[in-house]
Protein backbone atom coordinates (compact mmCIF):
# COMPACT_ATOMS: atom_id res chain seq x y z
CA UNK A 1 0.00 0.00 0.00
CA UNK A 2 1.36 3.24 -0.91
CA UNK A 3 1.19 6.30 1.41
CA UNK A 4 0.20 10.01 0.59
CA UNK A 5 0.21 12.98 3.03
CA UNK A 6 -1.21 16.39 2.70
CA UNK A 7 -0.56 19.15 4.89
CA UNK A 8 -3.50 21.57 3.74
CA UNK A 9 -6.62 23.69 5.66
CA UNK A 10 -9.68 21.55 6.69
CA UNK A 11 -12.91 22.33 4.34
CA UNK A 12 -16.42 22.18 6.71
CA UNK A 13 -18.06 21.66 3.56
CA UNK A 14 -15.85 18.77 2.42
CA UNK A 15 -15.21 19.89 -1.24
CA UNK A 16 -11.67 21.37 -0.52
CA UNK A 17 -8.75 21.26 1.34
CA UNK A 18 -8.21 17.83 3.45
CA UNK A 19 -11.78 16.71 3.07
CA UNK A 20 -10.94 16.70 -0.95
CA UNK A 21 -7.66 15.64 -0.35
CA UNK A 22 -8.16 12.45 1.08
CA UNK A 23 -11.07 11.52 -1.15
CA UNK A 24 -8.85 11.95 -3.76
CA UNK A 25 -6.12 10.22 -2.61
CA UNK A 26 -8.35 7.13 -1.68
CA UNK A 27 -9.91 7.12 -5.22
CA UNK A 28 -6.40 7.00 -7.06
CA UNK A 29 -5.62 4.22 -4.64
CA UNK A 30 -3.71 5.04 -2.13
CA UNK A 31 -3.83 5.35 1.84
CA UNK A 32 -4.30 9.32 2.87
CA UNK A 33 -2.59 10.82 6.22
CA UNK A 34 -3.36 14.92 7.00
CA UNK A 35 -1.61 17.48 9.09
CA UNK A 36 -3.51 20.14 9.41
CA UNK A 37 -2.57 23.80 9.03
CA UNK A 38 -5.90 25.66 9.71
CA UNK A 39 -9.69 24.89 10.39
CA UNK A 40 -11.89 26.89 8.17
CA UNK A 41 -15.95 27.14 8.55
CA UNK A 42 -16.86 27.16 4.91
CA UNK A 43 -19.56 26.29 2.74
CA UNK A 44 -20.01 26.64 -1.32
CA UNK A 45 -20.88 30.55 -1.14
CA UNK A 46 -17.86 31.09 0.98
CA UNK A 47 -15.50 31.35 3.94
CA UNK A 48 -16.78 32.60 7.34
CA UNK A 49 -13.94 32.23 9.66
CA UNK A 50 -9.88 30.61 9.53
CA UNK A 51 -8.35 29.42 12.67
CA UNK A 52 -4.90 28.59 12.14
CA UNK A 53 -2.87 25.90 14.07
CA UNK A 54 0.52 26.98 16.02
CA UNK A 55 3.83 25.78 14.45
CA UNK A 56 4.36 23.80 17.24
CA UNK A 57 1.24 21.21 17.28
CA UNK A 58 1.88 21.67 13.29
CA UNK A 59 5.36 20.30 13.69
CA UNK A 60 4.23 17.19 16.49
CA UNK A 61 1.38 16.05 13.34
CA UNK A 62 4.59 16.48 11.36
CA UNK A 63 6.81 14.52 13.61
CA UNK A 64 3.69 12.15 14.45
CA UNK A 65 3.31 11.23 10.36
CA UNK A 66 6.77 11.01 9.30
CA UNK A 67 8.26 8.60 12.74
CA UNK A 68 5.54 6.40 11.88
CA UNK A 69 3.98 5.87 8.75
CA UNK A 70 6.38 7.29 5.91
CA UNK A 71 4.77 8.83 2.94
CA UNK A 72 5.61 7.84 -0.87
CA UNK A 73 4.54 11.45 -1.76
CA UNK A 74 3.52 15.06 0.31
CA UNK A 75 0.94 17.15 -1.51
CA UNK A 76 0.53 20.68 0.45
CA UNK A 77 -2.19 23.33 0.15
CA UNK A 78 -2.72 26.38 1.51
CA UNK A 79 -0.80 27.96 4.09
CA UNK A 80 -1.17 31.83 5.15
CA UNK A 81 1.40 32.21 7.78
CA UNK A 82 4.82 32.89 7.50
CA UNK A 83 5.90 30.48 10.40
CA UNK A 84 3.97 27.46 10.05
CA UNK A 85 5.69 27.46 6.47
CA UNK A 86 9.10 27.61 8.00
CA UNK A 87 7.83 24.53 10.13
CA UNK A 88 7.03 22.38 7.26
CA UNK A 89 10.08 23.44 5.27
CA UNK A 90 12.54 22.34 8.26
CA UNK A 91 10.60 18.82 8.64
CA UNK A 92 10.37 18.41 4.73
CA UNK A 93 14.33 19.08 5.08
CA UNK A 94 14.79 16.85 8.12
CA UNK A 95 12.87 13.64 7.26
CA UNK A 96 14.05 13.47 3.21
CA UNK A 97 10.60 13.69 1.79
CA UNK A 98 10.14 12.72 -1.61
CA UNK A 99 7.48 13.67 -4.39
CA UNK A 100 6.13 16.77 -3.04
CA UNK A 101 3.52 18.39 -4.63
CA UNK A 102 3.10 22.16 -3.82
CA UNK A 103 0.00 24.02 -4.51
CA UNK A 104 0.80 27.52 -3.96
CA UNK A 105 -2.66 29.13 -3.30
CA UNK A 106 -1.70 32.65 -3.00
CA UNK A 107 -4.05 34.40 -5.89
CA UNK A 108 -7.98 33.53 -6.39
CA UNK A 109 -8.84 33.14 -9.62
CA UNK A 110 -10.75 35.70 -9.19
CA UNK A 111 -7.44 37.76 -8.99
CA UNK A 112 -8.01 38.24 -5.04
CA UNK A 113 -4.94 38.31 -2.94
CA UNK A 114 -5.37 35.38 -0.45
CA UNK A 115 -2.16 35.31 1.75
CA UNK A 116 0.19 38.35 2.98
CA UNK A 117 3.46 39.59 0.69
CA UNK A 118 5.46 38.30 4.20
CA UNK A 119 4.34 34.68 4.08
CA UNK A 120 4.74 34.53 -0.19
CA UNK A 121 8.51 35.53 0.18
CA UNK A 122 8.83 32.48 2.72
CA UNK A 123 6.62 29.92 0.45
CA UNK A 124 9.48 31.35 -2.12
CA UNK A 125 12.79 30.87 -0.27
CA UNK A 126 11.64 28.12 2.05
CA UNK A 127 9.71 25.81 0.70
CA UNK A 128 9.38 26.45 -3.63
CA UNK A 129 13.36 24.85 -4.21
CA UNK A 130 12.00 21.65 -2.13
CA UNK A 131 9.30 20.74 -4.62
CA UNK A 132 9.42 18.10 -7.32
CA UNK A 133 6.53 20.39 -8.87
CA UNK A 134 4.75 23.43 -7.90
CA UNK A 135 0.87 23.86 -9.43
CA UNK A 136 0.34 27.77 -9.92
CA UNK A 137 -2.85 29.10 -11.68
CA UNK A 138 -1.80 31.73 -14.27
CA UNK A 139 -2.37 35.10 -11.50
CA UNK A 140 -0.57 32.66 -9.41
CA UNK A 141 2.73 32.35 -11.98
CA UNK A 142 2.19 36.14 -12.71
CA UNK A 143 3.10 36.77 -9.16
CA UNK A 144 5.82 34.51 -9.11
CA UNK A 145 7.81 35.98 -12.23
CA UNK A 146 6.20 39.72 -12.76
CA UNK A 147 5.10 38.47 -16.02
CA UNK A 148 1.67 38.88 -17.18
CA UNK A 149 0.74 35.54 -18.91
CA UNK A 150 -2.17 35.91 -22.02
CA UNK A 151 -0.86 33.46 -24.84
CA UNK A 152 0.22 29.88 -24.54
CA UNK A 153 3.98 31.40 -25.55
CA UNK A 154 3.65 33.64 -22.30
CA UNK A 155 2.78 30.18 -20.37
CA UNK A 156 6.05 28.87 -21.23
CA UNK A 157 8.35 31.19 -20.67
CA UNK A 158 6.69 31.58 -17.38
CA UNK A 159 7.01 28.03 -16.83
CA UNK A 160 10.51 27.79 -17.75
CA UNK A 161 11.55 31.20 -15.50
CA UNK A 162 10.11 29.48 -12.50
CA UNK A 163 11.55 25.77 -13.03
CA UNK A 164 14.72 27.53 -13.57
CA UNK A 165 14.60 30.49 -9.88
CA UNK A 166 13.45 26.83 -8.51
CA UNK A 167 14.98 24.18 -9.70
CA UNK A 168 11.53 21.94 -9.73
CA UNK A 169 9.26 21.02 -12.54
CA UNK A 170 6.01 23.40 -12.90
CA UNK A 171 2.11 22.63 -14.30
CA UNK A 172 0.83 26.39 -15.32
CA UNK A 173 -3.23 25.68 -14.80
CA UNK A 174 -4.59 27.59 -17.64
CA UNK A 175 -7.76 28.85 -17.02
CA UNK A 176 -10.43 29.63 -14.41
CA UNK A 177 -11.65 26.73 -13.93
CA UNK A 178 -9.99 23.35 -14.65
CA UNK A 179 -12.42 21.60 -16.80
CA UNK A 180 -12.28 24.63 -19.22
CA UNK A 181 -8.50 24.84 -18.78
CA UNK A 182 -4.97 24.00 -21.58
CA UNK A 183 -2.66 23.01 -18.73
CA UNK A 184 1.15 23.45 -19.35
CA UNK A 185 3.56 21.05 -17.63
CA UNK A 186 7.77 21.75 -17.38
CA UNK A 187 9.37 18.83 -16.77
CA UNK A 188 12.64 20.33 -15.24
CA UNK A 189 14.35 16.39 -15.61
CA UNK A 190 14.36 16.53 -19.37
CA UNK A 191 13.73 20.98 -19.95
CA UNK A 192 10.77 18.95 -21.65
CA UNK A 193 7.01 20.75 -22.25
CA UNK A 194 3.87 19.05 -22.65
CA UNK A 195 0.48 20.16 -23.16
CA UNK A 196 -2.84 19.02 -21.57
CA UNK A 197 -6.13 19.73 -23.21
CA UNK A 198 -8.92 20.71 -20.88
CA UNK A 199 -12.04 18.44 -21.92
CA UNK A 200 -15.09 21.42 -21.59
CA UNK A 201 -17.47 20.01 -19.57
CA UNK A 202 -20.77 22.23 -18.36
CA UNK A 203 -20.47 21.87 -14.99
CA UNK A 204 -20.17 24.55 -12.67
CA UNK A 205 -19.84 23.09 -9.41
CA UNK A 206 -16.33 23.21 -9.81
CA UNK A 207 -15.28 23.86 -6.18
CA UNK A 208 -11.96 22.10 -4.83
CA UNK A 209 -10.42 21.82 -7.98
CA UNK A 210 -7.10 22.67 -7.81
CA UNK A 211 -6.99 20.76 -4.09
CA UNK A 212 -8.29 18.03 -6.34
CA UNK A 213 -5.47 17.99 -9.10
CA UNK A 214 -2.47 18.52 -7.28
CA UNK A 215 -3.37 15.39 -4.26
CA UNK A 216 -4.15 13.18 -7.67
CA UNK A 217 -0.88 14.12 -9.09
CA UNK A 218 1.00 13.42 -5.73
CA UNK A 219 -1.27 10.12 -5.26
CA UNK A 220 0.44 8.93 -8.75
CA UNK A 221 3.57 9.98 -7.93
CA UNK A 222 3.32 7.93 -4.77
CA UNK A 223 2.61 5.07 -6.77
CA UNK A 224 5.76 5.07 -9.03
CA UNK A 225 3.94 7.32 -12.27
CA UNK A 226 6.79 9.33 -13.90
CA UNK A 227 5.54 13.04 -13.66
CA UNK A 228 3.90 13.45 -17.31
CA UNK A 229 1.64 10.48 -16.71
CA UNK A 230 0.74 11.29 -13.17
CA UNK A 231 -0.57 14.56 -14.83
CA UNK A 232 -2.38 12.82 -17.44
CA UNK A 233 -3.64 10.40 -15.29
CA UNK A 234 -4.95 13.38 -12.50
CA UNK A 235 -6.90 15.20 -15.48
CA UNK A 236 -8.42 12.34 -16.39
CA UNK A 237 -9.63 11.80 -12.95
CA UNK A 238 -10.68 15.49 -12.61
CA UNK A 239 -12.79 15.44 -15.47
CA UNK A 240 -14.65 12.27 -14.69
CA UNK A 241 -15.21 13.96 -10.91
CA UNK A 242 -16.99 16.74 -13.05
CA UNK A 243 -19.04 14.48 -15.20
CA UNK A 244 -20.72 12.94 -12.30
CA UNK A 245 -22.63 16.78 -12.62
CA UNK A 246 -22.85 16.31 -8.70
CA UNK A 247 -25.06 19.30 -7.13
CA UNK A 248 -24.67 20.13 -3.70
CA UNK A 249 -24.83 23.67 -1.75
CA UNK A 250 -26.04 27.21 -3.02
CA UNK A 251 -22.58 28.16 -4.18
CA UNK A 252 -19.96 26.25 -6.23
CA UNK A 253 -20.80 22.87 -5.23
CA UNK A 254 -17.89 20.44 -4.75
CA UNK A 255 -17.37 17.37 -7.49
CA UNK A 256 -17.78 13.96 -6.92
CA UNK A 257 -14.70 12.44 -5.69
CA UNK A 258 -16.13 8.98 -5.86
CA UNK A 259 -17.57 8.80 -9.03
CA UNK A 260 -15.00 5.92 -9.85
CA UNK A 261 -15.82 3.92 -6.15
CA UNK A 262 -18.33 0.71 -6.82
CA UNK A 263 -18.67 -1.98 -4.48
CA UNK A 264 -21.39 -3.39 -2.62
CA UNK A 265 -20.54 -0.99 0.15
CA UNK A 266 -21.55 2.05 -1.79
CA UNK A 267 -25.10 0.62 -3.01
CA UNK A 268 -27.92 2.58 -1.70
CA UNK A 269 -30.91 0.97 -0.49
CA UNK A 270 -33.55 -0.08 -2.89
CA UNK A 271 -30.80 -0.36 -5.82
Amino acid sequence: MYKALTIAGSDSSGGAGIQADIKTMITNGVYAMSCITALTAQNTTGVSGIMNVTPEFLALQLDSIFTDIFPDGVKIGMVSDAELIKVISSKLREYKAVNIVVDPVMVATSGARLISENAVEVLKSELFPLATLLTPNIPEAEVLTGLTIKTASEMEAAAREIAGIYNCSVLIKGGHQINDANDLLFDVKDQKTTWFNGRRINNPNTHGTGCTLSSAICSNLSKGFNLEESVRRSKDYISGALEAMLDLGKGSGPMNHGFAIDNKFTVVKGE
